[in-house]
């Protein structure tokens, strides 16, 4: 199903999905259809449109492809911040879910344009919107390349990090505090730009080397690659493999993977390799050499070193410090 709404000066959005979708606004909630699916999106807006953000926790029974169109004011250039499976999933939801891959992705308005939302996967993101005008008053004083690059692009680029314990519990208090409707909005925009903050804590903490400006079709290539990562965490990647399937030299596809996720690509797997290795510890509750040999490891020594490295403790003591 193919939904095309207009983003009128970066209000419209959800009353025009609403309407798309055959029912109306709560308040300044959408809640999906129960025949379309469940759960709801919620914004806000301040300072005439600078600053916006944008709740989503919700799945659609149905494919959907969202085209939209934006009408800004001709100065208006919003850099996008989208922070993609920062709320926990419902327990209570019987259907078999796929949930969004958790990251930060920073990007133009431009890169966003067209949006997929693959049926019977669940949607726990907070997306924000920032004019380039309002993120200088906010971290122009910041002294580093890659805050300045983000804060100065005119061309297209994509940044992406990881989620942090402080953002998830930033975003828990969005969603879960209850505040009289009166102050709501001065609420949401402190935790809005505390997740901000968070983000850009992070950026700073990268090594400082020149970017360059990307196409959109290297962005899409070096976003199938992390896709094709994590979803291939029992074996290492073939480096040469994957930069021919992008269709990108490999000294290239490693400039691009390093500039956008602030890692090199075995560096990057072993990272999510190792998140992944925690949840299963701490969420599915199963044995350090189940894990191990579930992402691939033959020698448990090696993983339980790898783990170390990554999470600051040995599996065996993260499983006991996690166990119900």
């Amino acid at each position: 199903m193919k939904i095309s709404v207009t983003d009128k000066h970066g209000s419209g959005i959800i009353k025009e999905f609403a309407a798309a979708l055959g029912t109306k606004m709560t308040g300044h909630y959408l809640y999906i259809p129960k025949n379309k699916g469940e759960g709801f999106i919620t914004g806000f807006s301040w300072n005439d449109n600078q600053l916006r953000m944008m709740l989503r926790n919700y799945h659609l029974n149905e494919e959907i492809v969202l085209e939209r169109t934006n009408e800004f004011a001709e100065d208006q250039d919003d850099i996008i911040f989208i922070l993609n499976g920062i709320f926990p999933k419902p327990l209570s939801n019987e259907k078999i879910l796929f949930a969004e891959k958790p990251g930060v992705t920073i990007c133009r308005q431009s890169v966003t344009s067209v949006v997929e939302m693959p049926s019977n996967t669940f949607f726990r993101s907070i997306v924000i919107a920032v004019s380039k005008k309002h993120l200088h008053q906010l971290f122009g004083n910041v002294d580093h390349p890659l805050v300045e690059s983000i804060l100065n692009a005119n061309d297209n680029f994509a940044f992406d990090t990881i989620l942090t314990a402080e953002m998830i519990k930033t975003a828990g208090e969005l969603l879960n505090t209850f505040i009289p409707e009166s102050i709501e909005s001065r609420f949401s925009k402190l935790k809005c730009e505390e997740l901000l903050c968070y983000i850009f804590g992070l950026l700073v903490q990268r090594d400082s080397f020149p970017t360059s400006t990307l196409h959109i079709a290297d962005i899409k290539s070096i976003y199938a690659i992390k896709l094709q990562l994590q979803n291939n965490l029992d074996g290492a990647p073939n480096i040469s493999l994957l930069a021919k399937e992008a269709g990108m030299s490999e000294p290239k596809m490693r400039k691009i993977f390093k500039q956008t996720f602030g890692k090199g690509v075995f560096e990057y797997f072993q990272s999510n390799r190792m998140n992944e290795a925690a949840r299963l510890l701490r969420e599915q509750h199963l044995t350090v050499s189940e894990v191990g040999y579930q992402l691939g490891f033959t020698n448990l020594s090696h993983f339980s070193r790898v783990f170390e490295e990554h999470i600051g403790m040995k599996p065996k003591k993260y499983s006991s410090n996690n166990a119900l």
